[in-house]
């Protein structure tokens, strides 16, 4: 079976830190955002592409009685590929943020074979990959 990914839930202690995050920092499109400060939509979220976004759970979502899945600890990474020039832009924005990179450039193999990859952390400490696969 061949198939995309749709979306990626990160859940967030404080949901406009993360959004911002992604938006500002890794230059992703937000998508309901202003819905959900309204009060009309359960989450935000942020587009990776045409086809997959990361949704942004708020607490409410994801911890109490009678909530399903794992709670918080429920990722080890993930990783987004983009181009040459977006990767290094991308660690300029990261260094214009104080985002440290945890590792790397280090090379990986990945869906595309092997790339080379970045890995650092969001607010609230999800490790996110950043990899690029030279043409």
């Amino acid at each position: 079976m061949i198939a995309t990914m749709d979306h990626i839930v990160i859940n967030a202690l404080e949901v406009e830190v993360m959004v911002g995050f992604y938006v500002e920092v890794l230059g992703l499109a937000p998508e309901r955002v202003d819905a959900y400060r309204q009060g009309e939509a359960p989450f935000p979220s942020v587009r990776l592409n045409e086809e997959t976004i990361i949704d942004v759970f708020p607490r409410e979502m994801w911890a109490g009685p009678g909530i399903a899945g794992p709670g918080r600890e429920n990722m080890n990474h993930f990783c987004l590929t983009v181009t040459r020039t977006d990767w290094e832009a991308l660690r300029d924005r990261l260094a214009s943020h104080g985002v440290e990179i945890e590792v790397g450039p280090v090379p990986r193999w990945g869906a595309r074979g092997v790339g080379t990859s970045i890995y650092f952390r969001d607010p609230e400490d999800n490790l996110v990959e950043a990899r690029t696969y030279d043409a």
